[in-house]
């Protein structure tokens, strides 16, 4: 590695004009668990560093009737282990859960998580010049594509690897994005952008723009008759830490014993999180004694276009979107 500037600003809008103004010269770093292992692996060579640790702005964890405030800051043994979250927002506090080791989690944060890089092995290996890096070639479309996209590539076929954005989605979560001078709000699910949009990123920030909040709407009321929940689920190679060869959340609402809303999201097969509007469509309006999972299963994966060597994600994926949501129901039966 050679040497970088390490510099931490007073606030947000300081950070912000000094990653506009040093341009692709300069990262952004807060906990630093993915920036680092690309600099290592000589995929990006920053001269500086802007530090977010220890910002306010990026800080808090407030859970109130309207919901959830988080600072993008936050860590995800945070995220895993606040009583609330694990309780009212499973979903979340199980895909926090579910990334990698302790030691990581406890470094890693929310906003980072979502900002992370794609780990393609073609990407970050230095000896392939492939499209994400500027190059001609997606090198993995015709090459080892074991963990890559069976939904939405075209011209590359990573997948995302975030955990908490593929929860986030079905919890109906929105960011806050923060530059010097403007702040705006959006979905969670319109913050990622495939390859078809710009295949040298993931996300809608521009320059000098950070996240810096995320907020999660309070679960439905619940009368009586009517109940709610959320559950993620990851399939991985090694029990220990990995990254989703696929994984679902699925958040539902049931009312009487018909389900009256249904959001099921996709992960570690296409190169964003990947809403599953199929699945829904079969769940929602039904009555829960009636939901064929296999056809559930078949809707949430029936776009799918496998490469050679990933066609096994067809089936696991429709396996799983089944099994959380057999999850959910088998608690209110």
């Amino acid at each position: 590695m050679k040497p970088l500037e390490f510099v931490k600003p007073g606030s947000i809008q300081e950070a912000s004009q000094l990653a506009r103004s040093n341009g692709a010269s300069a990262r952004l770093i807060a906990g630093g668990t993915d920036l680092l292992d690309e600099i290592k692996e000589g995929v990006v060579r920053p001269e500086k560093l802007i530090s977010l640790a220890g910002l306010p702005a990026m800080q808090g964890l407030d859970v109130g009737p309207s919901g959830l405030e988080l600072g993008a800051g936050v860590t995800l043994a945070e995220l895993a282990s606040q009583p609330d979250i694990v309780g009212d927002y499973a979903a979340l506090a199980q895909a926090a859960e579910s990334v990698a080791t302790p030691q990581i989690r406890n470094v890693a944060t929310l906003g980072g998580n979502l900002c992370q890089r794609p780990r393609c092995w073609y990407y970050r290996s230095i000896g392939f010049p492939c499209r994400k890096k500027g190059g001609t070639t997606c090198f993995a479309a015709l090459g080892e594509n074991k963990y890559h996209a069976i939904l939405g590539g075209s011209d590359c076929v990573i997948v995302h690897p975030s955990d908490i954005a593929v929860a986030l989605i079905s919890l109906n979560a929105s960011l806050t994005l923060t530059s010097a001078d403007t702040t705006r709000t959006v979905p969670v699910q319109d913050f990622f952008e495939g390859p078809d949009v710009d295949i040298t990123s993931e996300n809608i920030l521009v320059p000098g723009e950070i996240v810096t909040s995320v907020s999660v709407p309070a679960p439905p009321a619940s009368p009586l008759s009517a109940k709610s929940g959320s559950v993620y689920l990851k399939a991985k190679e090694r029990r220990g830490m990995d990254f989703a060869t696929s994984s679902v959340a699925v958040a539902l609402s049931v009312s009487g014993d018909v389900i009256s809303s249904a959001r099921v999201t996709l992960g570690g097969v296409a190169p964003v999180p990947w809403r599953a509007a199929a699945a829904e469509s079969v769940l929602v309006g039904r009555n829960v004694a009636e939901i064929d999972l296999q056809e559930l299963g078949e809707a949430a994966v029936h776009r799918a276009r496998p490469l050679q060597h990933n066609a096994y994600k067809i089936r696991l994926t429709a396996g799983l979107v089944g099994r959380a949501v057999e999850t959910l129901l088998s608690d209110w039966r």
